[in-house]
């Protein structure tokens, strides 16, 4: 397979701005997933690499090779797109088998690719079947079956869940994670809007906005070591929760008095001089718990949802425009209208300056 590497790439159409100052380097046997919110240019990012899209500025290589200029189909690209695009009159094995015939492989090397593929994916007893008589789930992996038999250098993903039902979309996933598994030197781009599918599939995520890059990391990096305010709220769901406040004591560890509120301990370890900077404090809802004193934050419970492995509470606006939310593990009965004090451990607590962080920059 192959390693990728863009620098400096970037996309407009026209006047228009779309991407700039994309770097980023995708080693062999990665699987890495574009995430973001809608127009950030997930996509666009990916279909430049499949060269479906032409790169305004900058560089694209794959393999050491600067592939800018060079056609999709000697790119050694192989890419599964939202919808299935199997052809309707032909059998599982023919729709697999009809880019080699376009190469024109010799039968021995299609059959070989087939039985290979099929067994990977599990569909030895469709092949003779048509995509009709196939579950959307079958479906998609036929689709993938297409890509494998092409043994591409890089394999790329356009949100391929998005067209399942929530039961089939968990199973596909698996299945992906379990491909992955089998074909550890495949280099795999994922675009997803997904969190699940990112946090679950991923080697790295990378998190688009604002024509850029958020951040780049593992899972665990982006949901413990938000890099900034964007990210800290993109990743996880329900989003963060961020208070105004004051720096009011500094040292190995960070005391921030909350706007209208108590005051908050979090392991930061700031600067001399840090003294009265106005920051934003970021708390996790599964990173709240009740407490009798010295509360984070004091409100008035107005929604209650009894997920069954967590109760998630969302509390009436005081200062927040987008309200405050907090999950609670079991279920927990009879809340809405209290009045509660959440705490939050400090080692839970993020603390943001011009919304940058100040424990992880």
């Amino acid at each position: 397979m192959a390693d990728l590497k863009m620098t400096d790439v970037a996309k407009s159409y026209g006047k228009v701005e779309v991407l700039k100052d994309i770097n980023l380097d995708i080693k062999t046997g990665e699987l890495i997933v574009f995430v973001g919110p809608s127009g950030c240019g997930k996509s666009t990012l990916l279909r430049m690499v499949a060269g479906l899209e032409k790169i305004t500025a900058g560089t694209l290589e794959i393999d050491g090779a600067v592939v800018n200029d060079v056609p999709p189909s000697e790119r050694g690209i192989a890419m599964v797109f939202q919808s299935y695009a199997l052809y309707p009159h032909m059998t599982v094995r023919d729709n697999m088998a009809f880019a080699l015939k376009i190469a024109k492989k010799s039968k021995e090397e299609i059959e070989e690719a087939i039985d290979k593929a099929a067994r990977i994916l599990q569909l030895e007893d469709y092949l003779d079947r048509l995509p009709k008589a196939l579950s959307g789930g079958q479906r998609q992996r036929v689709a993938i079956g297409r890509s494998i038999v092409r043994d591409p250098k890089v394999y790329l993903f356009d949100e391929p869940l998005s067209n399942l039902d929530a039961a089939l979309r968990v199973a596909t996933r698996i299945e992906i994670a379990e491909l992955k598994e089998s074909m550890p030197n495949s280099t795999m781009i994922y675009v997803t809007h997904d969190q699940v599918e990112a946090m679950t599939l991923a080697d790295r995520i990378v998190v688009l906005a604002n024509k850029g890059i958020a951040q780049v990391g593992t899972p665990l990096d982006l949901y413990e070591r938000p890099e900034n305010e964007f990210v800290a709220q993109f990743i996880g769901s329900p989003a963060m929760n961020l208070w105004p406040g004051k720096i009011v004591g500094t040292g190995k560890q960070t005391t921030v008095a909350l706007d209208n509120r108590g005051r908050v301990v979090s392991d930061v370890s700031t600067i001399d001089g840090d003294m009265d900077m106005q920051v934003n404090v970021g708390v996790r809802p599964e990173d709240l718990i009740i407490v009798d004193s010295d509360p984070v934050y004091t409100g008035k419970v107005k929604i209650t949802e009894l997920l069954g492995e967590v109760t998630q509470i969302h509390f009436e606006p005081d200062g927040n425009k987008e309200g405050v939310i907090a999950k609670l593990p079991g279920i927990v009965h009879d809340l809405r209208g209290k009045e509660l004090h959440l705490g939050a451990n400090s080692s839970k607590v993020h603390v943001f300056s011009d919304g940058q962080s100040l424990l992880y920059r």
